[in-house]
């Protein structure tokens, strides 16, 4: 699983657009502040170059054997200094299926939390 979000955090700060889509399930769920929802690996890519986001991971925090949240120093071009967010990642083998940014750890925690459990009652 950590492999995969490594994949996942190099190609994004790279900017590498074709590595950013192989990085990914098709399709990706992903959650920011523009909203929420599944999207293709070439809208993920786009996504990439369009923010100019670099994350930084600061911490790790494994959930289950498929979600991992991990705290990160997120910064765009016009940033002069990073802010820290929390990105709850779902693994699907060697890609991510899910990137769910979140404003903090704590936030993130909990929403990993409640997937973590309605996983296990399905």
């Amino acid at each position: 699983m950590e492999s995969a979000i490594n994949e996942w955090h190099a190609a994004v700060n790279a900017g590498d657009l074709r590595r950013a889509a192989a990085a990914v399930t098709a399709p990706i769920v992903v959650l920011g502040p523009k909203g929420a929802g599944p999207i293709t690996p070439g809208q993920f890519a786009d996504w990439v170059e369009r923010s100019g986001i670099r994350l930084v991971p600061r911490s790790w925090h494994p959930v289950s054997t498929r979600l991992m949240v991990v705290e990160q120093d997120a910064t765009w071009p016009a940033a002069e200094t990073p802010s820290r967010v929390a990105t709850l990642f779902r693994v699907s083998g060697e890609q991510v299926s899910a990137a769910l940014r979140l404003p903090d750890l704590h936030a993130a925690l909990e929403l990993a939390y409640i997937c973590r459990e309605m996983a296990a009652t399905e």
